[in-house]
């Protein structure tokens, strides 16, 4: 597998539904005068082959709204499509298959099983699925993300940067639909994030994958096509194009607008 892509997958990409897609969808936690409205009726379309990532103060939502795309949680009310299909109201069973099958996870945390090989981690995901485990294609997937001698090691093995590279790998083994990252660079050095953000990037531009990153880093977002701004569960902006500079002043305003609010409710 070469991490390319020609114009024709692009053109294909744009005639086909979205690949996430959020119509009106409320999250909320408790009930009656307490209840906690953690996403406030979200309206949004990722397209296919496109890399965002999500922003917001502590508290705006940005963890829910992941959980709720990814079919982690439901929505109370509002819709989530995944390529075009309603995933809102899928059962318990055929909603673990679609996260098995057609999206990929990257965690701050990395989740490799400890006892399980480099090679081993990377085709869990199609073990899990019942699926034949194409260890042709780990390998390759292990190539490009700059481990392609370290199959048989073991993850403890392995430096942060190295083990992260090895998640990417694996959220990719099933050629998923979306690419969900939750703070993928939060626990790696600047110079290691760099490198990671590269890989996502690359999946993206020359694999033609979907990545929908939540992070609090105005760099690491920069390396998205846009930055969705949330705010007490609400989407209040995006930018296209980012810079740091600017996410990061964007951020600034956010945040000092949601201590006011919380100082004001008090």
């Amino acid at each position: 597998m070469a991490w390319r892509r020609d114009s024709m997958d692009t053109e294909r990409d744009r005639s086909r539904p979205p690949a996430i897609e959020l119509r009106a969808a409320t999250r909320a936690y408790g009930r009656g005068a307490t209840a906690v409205q953690a996403l406030r009726g979200v309206d949004l379309a990722l397209e296919r082959g496109s890399f965002t990532a999500v922003m917001g103060p502590s508290g705006s939502g940005k963890s829910t709204f992941l959980q709720c795309a990814a079919g982690l949680d439901r929505p109370t009310s509002g819709q989530v499509l995944l390529g075009g299909e309603e995933i809102t109201h899928l059962s318990e069973d055929r909603l673990t298959k679609l996260r098995r099958t057609r999206v990929g996870f990257v965690f701050q945390s990395f989740n490799l099983l400890p006892s399980l090989t480099v090679l081993q981690n990377v085709l869990l995901p199609q073990r899990l699925a019942g699926e034949r485990q194409d260890r042709r294609r780990a390998q390759q997937l292990l190539a490009e993300v700059g481990l392609p001698d370290h199959g048989s090691r073991r993850p403890g093995q392995l430096s942060g940067g190295q083990q992260q590279r090895v998640a990417i790998a694996r959220a990719l083994i099933t050629e998923p639909e979306v690419v969900f990252a939750d703070e993928p660079t939060g626990a790696l050095d600047t110079r290691t994030a760099r490198e990671v953000l590269g890989l996502l990037r690359r999946a993206v531009d020359a694999m033609g994958a979907t990545v929908v990153m939540v992070t609090h880093d105005p760099v690491a977002a920069s390396h998205a096509d846009q930055v969705l701004f949330l705010a007490d569960g609400a989407l209040v902006g995006n930018l296209w194009h980012p810079d740091p500079q600017t996410v990061a002043d964007r951020m600034v305003k956010l945040t000092a607008e949601a201590d006011e609010f919380a100082g004001a409710a008090a």
